[in-house]
């Protein structure tokens, strides 16, 4: 899982998931750029990092197709992109915002179509592409029908992917609980949550960045895996 020499993108990469995945390929060797729409966030999560001169940021919101372009005429060589950039919306459905809908389908759905568009034709042979699903399209939460079906969506796009764009491999990762920032999106009394949960989980515990960061690094580096949804979850699914 060796990953000296490479660059590695990682959208979202400022906190969460997007920064545990970047502290694994660094730790791997690899060169990274974070990017996201917080310049000012991405600087902190470097400095965070401690990345040096392996390590650079690119502002970029991609649901917007001229800053996609953008950030990879800035990056011509890259070996891997992660995606974990979404904006989310937790809404009941008798009662949900069609301007926050659309939100979260732009921000992860067109957002993955447009980093596929623009950065399947950049990356170096042997490169992948790794977004994010989640759970929540096994096992929605209450208010979480946007998120589920998006979700859902990236399942099936992934596999439509990965034939389009061979030998270029395409994945997803597919996170359980993890104790992120998104927890204070969400407004859930997280304490009392994690603790509830991880007493059910067959792991007996919540996951942490590292341990997506651990699974990113897999779907990178083994060259037999394209299409598939690498559930990371602790079990969550079975419970």
């Amino acid at each position: 899982m060796d990953l000296s020499n490479r660059t590695v993108i990682v959208v979202g990469g400022g906190s969460g998931i997007g920064l545990g995945i970047a502290r694994a390929a660094l730790a791997r060797g690899a060169r990274i750029v974070l990017g996201g729409r917080s310049r000012e966030k991405l600087d902190r999560a470097l400095e965070a990092l401690e990345a040096g001169e392996r390590g650079r940021s690119v502002a970029v919101d991609i649901t917007q197709e001229a800053d996609v372009v953008r950030l990879f005429e800035s990056v011509p060589e890259v070996d891997h992109i992660a995606v974990t950039a979404a904006t989310l919306a937790y809404q009941p459905i008798r009662e949900f915002d069609l301007e926050a809908a659309r939100r979260a389908v732009r921000s992860k759905l067109l957002g993955a179509l447009l980093i596929a568009k623009h950065g399947g034709a950049r990356l170096r042979p042997g490169g992948s592409i790794t977004f994010t699903t989640g759970v929540a399209t096994d096992r929605p939460l209450p208010r979480g029908s946007m998120v589920g079906a998006v979700n859902g969506a990236i399942d099936c796009f992934i596999r439509g992917a990965a034939i389009e764009l061979a030998p270029i491999r395409v994945n997803a990762l597919s996170p359980g609980w993890v104790d992120t920032e998104l927890w204070d999106v969400i407004g859930a009394d997280k304490a009392s949550r994690f603790s509830g949960m991880a007493q059910r989980l067959p792991v007996g515990r919540i996951g942490t960045p590292d341990d997506l960061g651990h699974a990113a690094i897999f779907l990178m580096t083994n060259g037999f895996t394209t299409g598939t949804v690498l559930h990371v979850d602790g079990g969550h699914r079975f419970v």
